[in-house]
C-alpha cells in the first residue's frame, strides 16, 4: 500500500508559525510522524508533500491518480476556499481523509466550511501532528475493508 499526505499553505512554517495554535514542532517532525506512522500501519510507503500553490496541489491529486492508494490531505487555507482541490479529490476518487492540525470546529467562523471535507470519508481535528498518525490509521482501516 501507498500513501500520499498533501500539506497546504504555512504547514512548511511550522515550529515557527503561531506556535500556540499549531506546536513547536517543525515541518521535519511532521514528515517524520506520517513516515513512522505509515510503516506502523503497514504502508509500503509514505510520500509527503507540501505546497503553498493552490495549483501544485491539485496536480499533485491528479499525478496520483492510479498510483497511490489513500491520500491524507491538510489543505491548510484552502480548506475554506478550494472547489479546486474538492474537484481535484472527486475526479481522482482515491479515499481520502481529512487532516488538521488545530481543532478548527473552535476558531473562527470562516474555518467551520470545509470543501475539501466533501470528498473524504473521515475527518480529524485538534489532535496536533499527532492527527497525522491517526489519519493514516483511519486509512488503512479503510483499505482493509
Amino acid at each position: 500500500m501507498k500513501a500520499l499526505v498533501i500539506n497546504g499553505p504555512n504547514l512548511n512554517m511550522l515550529g515557527i508559525r503561531e506556535p500556540g495554535i499549531y506546536g513547536s514542532h517543525n515541518y521535519d517532525r511532521l514528515v517524520q510522524i506520517c513516515q513512522e506512522a505509515g510503516a506502523a500501519q503497514g504502508f509500503d510507503e509514505v510520500e509527503v508533500f507540501q505546497s503553498n500553490h493552490e495549483g501544485s496541489i491539485v496536480d499533485k491529486i491528479q499525478e496520483a491518480y492510479g498510483k497511490v492508494d489513500g491520500i491524507v490531505i491538510n489543505p491548510a487555507a484552502y480548506t475554506h476556499t478550494s472547489v479546486a482541490i474538492l474537484d481535484a479529490l472527486k475526479a481522482v476518487a482515491i479515499p481520502a481523509v481529512e487532516v488538521h492540525i488545530s481543532a478548527v470546529e473552535t476558531r473562527e467562523d470562516f474555518r467551520q466550511v470545509s470543501y475539501a471535507r466533501l470528498a473524504c470519508f473521515a475527518t480529524i481535528t485538534g489532535e496536533g501532528l499527532q492527527g497525522y498518525a491517526h489519519a493514516l490509521e483511519l486509512l488503512r482501516e479503510y483499505l482493509e475493508k
